[in-house]
């Protein structure tokens, strides 16, 4: 087997010819040599002509391509149960793998199922009332069905990103999203996808029950686990995962309130960054965009005093929502549909912030962390006293005077005039000030403008706790047949991740 790479314009695809051709040079054969061929990776080339570059794997007629298998799944519905707290992407896939290998998957969601989730986040959008348990982040697929779904995790060392990707793909994403460099589904598809997964695990014998917040984990003297709902139900197993999200926040306050062991972790804060798609257009084609073009996206990353300053989460044509978890605190995130189209691109653009930065919220122990989160949000929400996000023009930021007047945005609840650079921590507003102009005139010319619109605050990047476990067995350190999984144990950070995390987890049981 040989990789050999291939370039063609935007819209095209090499032909067979050309694979063969470049195939039999690279192999030292004749092209009637060449056996089977696929497209491993497909990526924009943007530093002279706009090109795509395709990585291919060509055999030789007398090799054999391995090709990708997954396992099937198995009729459970008399198996042994194994509850699943969360219906976000570590535990949808915990309960796919658990299928494959005959366990029953019962699963616990605090919130609604995706169809009637999607009317409270349209409420919370549209008129400003929160759902605390059904909103952008909580609900059936967690934060990524109504933010994006972006699969830009493409490292092996959590496990084969193929057991994720094929299985999406089988459930209704597009196959481009196998050999896409940065893969994306979008917002308006997910739901699809998301659905279609339950409906699998359920056919094959495992459970849903929606409109379930847990209140307790209970452990037994026999060593099983009872799991009682906010509504009086119970559920017991002798295994548990906990998939619950970087925003389950009673959750941490009930391990804290058990005494099971809980750690600081550091995590990311900021705020939201949106400018107009033609700039970044502009910017990452060098003035040759055309309108067949895909929208351009951007990532950096510098250090500023000490701590990393990097875009999170960008979603080129995309449009920013409201990602609150409760009353009282303004939070954002953005997304994008599959075809990219709004007029506006955004990202978050964060500042690493660590324990030992906050020598004031020592006093919180594990916690320290997540209650400089919630102080942040909560002044956020205090600025505007509602849902609208306080806002400052780039350039008016980084000179620290409040705007005259901000331009439109694509965040829906709208924007509140705001000194920004006053209201998020100085630690994080000066190491921002600084970043901007240095991205600007190093990284993208043009990016640092006023015509960019900052909105706070971006805080839900991570988990701020980590749920310590034991890196052999994955189970909690101290409560046996207990797996912390996924963003909410602080073991990974996107779709991608969450759900190799919660295949491992399920491996281990």
């Amino acid at each position: 087997m040989k990789e050999i790479e291939i370039a063609c314009p935007i819209g095209k695809e090499p032909s067979a010819e050309q694979i063969k051709a470049a195939a039999a040079k690279a192999l030292g054969a004749s092209p009637k040599a060449v056996g089977k061929w696929r497209i491993v990776r497909r990526s924009i080339d943007a530093r002279n002509d706009i090109l795509y570059r395709y990585r291919i794997e060509a055999y030789r007629s007398d090799e054999t391509a391995e090709d990708y298998a997954l396992e099937e799944y198995r009729n459970v519905s008399s198996a042994e149960p194994v509850i699943i707290i969360g219906a976000g992407p570590a535990g949808m896939f915990a309960a796919l793998k658990l299928l494959m290998r005959g366990y029953k998957p019962v699963i616990l969601e605090r919130g609604k199922d995706v169809h009637r989730r999607r009317f409270d986040v349209a409420t919370l959008s549209r008129e400003g009332i929160l759902n605390p348990d059904s909103n952008y982040c909580f609900g059936e697929g967690g934060a990524g069905t109504f933010s994006d779904g972006k699969l830009y995790t493409r490292s092996s060392k959590r496990g084969d990103i193929r057991d994720v990707l094929y299985q999406l793909v089988r459930f209704g994403a597009s196959p481009d999203i196998l050999v896409e460099a940065h893969p994306h589904i979008g917002s308006d598809k997910l739901p699809f996808i998301v659905e279609n997964i339950r409906k699998c695990i359920e056919e094959h014998g495992g459970e849903y029950h929606f409109d379930t917040a847990v209140k307790d984990i209970v452990k037994k003297g026999d060593g099983s686990f009872d799991i009682l709902s906010a509504n009086g139900d119970k559920w017991s197993s002798r295994k548990v995962i906990l998939a619950t999200g970087h925003s389950a926040r009673d959750i941490y306050e009930m391990f804290s309130a058990k005494g099971w062991a809980l750690e600081a972790k550091g995590f990311a804060l900021g705020v939201r960054v949106e400018h107009p798609q033609s700039l970044i257009n502009k910017i990452q084609y060098h003035g040759k965009y055309q309108p067949y073009m895909p929208a351009a996206e951007y990532s950096f990353v510098t250090q500023i005093e000490g701590r990393g300053v990097f875009s999170f989460c960008m979603c080129p044509g995309g449009i920013l929502v409201p990602s609150s978890t409760s009353d009282g605190e303004t939070v954002l995130n953005g997304m994008s549909n599959s075809m990219r189209n709004s007029k506006w691109a955004n990202a978050g653009v964060v500042v690493s912030v660590e324990p030992e930065d906050l020598p004031e919220y020592a006093k919180y122990g594990a916690l320290s962390l997540l209650n400089f989160q919630k102080d942040v949000e909560r002044k956020m929400f205090g600025y505007s006293g509602s849902f609208k996000a306080p806002a400052q023009r780039m350039m008016d930021f980084c000179r620290r005077v409040q705007s005259a007047g901000l331009p439109s945005t694509s965040y829906h609840p709208g924007t509140v005039n705001a000194p920004l650079h006053e209201l998020l921590p100085e630690n994080v507003s000066l190491r921002l000030k600084y970043a901007f102009p240095q991205i600007g005139n190093k990284k993208m010319k043009g990016y640092y403008t006023n015509d960019a619109l900052l909105l706070g605050v971006e805080s839900r990047t991570s988990s701020p706790v980590r749920i310590p476990r034991d890196p052999e067995t994955l189970e909690h350190v101290q409560v046996a047949g207990l797996y912390p999984c996924g963003e909410g144990a602080g073991y990974a950070g996107g779709i991608v991740s969450s759900a190799l995390d919660g295949i491992n987890c399920a491996s281990k049981i």
